[in-house]
């Protein structure tokens, strides 16, 4: 899974690498937890142009009872999200970047859960593959919400854990983001895992276990 991951680059710098439209600013992140708003990336329906809004992290689907559904929708298998209700209507029509420069994963060892923070080594913000919704059911108006989507994990990844984010590349962006493109076999093969050559790892203090700690202190590696 996806459970933590960090947005410390300026808005200024992701509108232009990703040519966005947006009236966000957002603050350097060290520790994006699940519940939180989080920078988005989608297709504005005014202007056709890539926007970046603010969504709460957790996928609550539209026909949901409860908004509290959104705590455990943090990540969906990419494996099976064709065929989920919560997700597949998202598939075809919903789909959207999460712009990040890296995440953790935790490994378990000996009782033990030691945190890593996996980035890209050139240290350049990429994007994960992820799902949004909007519930207009509650009182305080509409809610707007997103999950990560997961794949297998690469030769980086996997010894520390079995899943990892969907990691796309740019000349998919378009694609994923093309709310008119629903030939899912096209789709599905975008959710593979990244290559092992673009990332690397280290492990971190479990002070940023607590999502309460949003420092730049949660990427400081020890050993």
């Amino acid at each position: 899974m996806c459970g933590r991951y960090t947005l410390s680059t300026p808005t200024d710098l992701l509108s232009d690498l990703y040519e966005l439209e947006t009236d966000v600013t957002t603050q350097p992140r060290f520790n994006i937890a699940p519940t939180q708003e989080a920078p988005v990336i989608r297709i504005s329906p005014e202007t056709g142009n890539r926007r970046l809004d603010l969504l709460r992290w957790g996928l609550v689907p539209f026909w949901a009872k409860d908004p509290a559904i959104g705590n455990r929708m943090i990540n969906a298998r990419s494996e099976t999200v064709a065929e989920k209700p919560a997700y597949r209507v998202g598939l075809r029509k919903k789909r959207c970047l999460i712009p990040a420069d890296g995440f953790y994963e935790w490994q378990a060892t000996g009782g033990v859960k030691q945190p890593f923070f996996f980035h890209r080594k050139d240290g350049h913000p990429f994007v994960m593959a992820g799902l949004w919704d909007r519930w207009e059911k509650g009182d305080g108006g509409p809610l707007e919400s997103f999950t990560i989507l997961t794949t297998s994990p690469n030769e980086i990844v996997a010894p520390i854990h079995k899943r990892m984010p969907v990691i796309l590349e740019p000349e998919h962006f378009r694609s994923w983001l093309d709310p008119s493109l629903e030939d899912l076999e096209l789709l599905m093969d975008l959710l593979a895992p990244t290559p092992s050559s673009m990332l690397e790892a280290y492990p971190v203090s479990t002070y940023v276990n607590s999502p309460a700690h949003e420092g730049p202190e949660c990427v400081d590696p020890i050993g």
